[in-house]
């Protein structure tokens, strides 16, 4: 065998990066989700369908 594996080694290391990956998520989340862009971008949306809506003939 050319090389020794370290199991033991390994599964800590994945271990470790697993761990650092799910503490940083929730910062990396929250600050995606609630950009301005966002907030921005998801009233002006309301906006125009609200303006959608009262220009609409309401045919019922």
């Amino acid at each position: 065998m050319p090389h020794r594996t370290r199991p033991m080694t390994a599964l800590l290391v994945f271990t470790g990066l697993n761990i650092v990956l799910v503490s940083t998520i929730t910062p990396v989340y929250d600050f995606i989700c609630f950009l301005p862009y966002w907030e921005r971008r998801r009233e002006r949306r309301r906006q125009e369908r609200e303006a959608t809506l009262a220009n609409s003939p309401t045919s019922r």
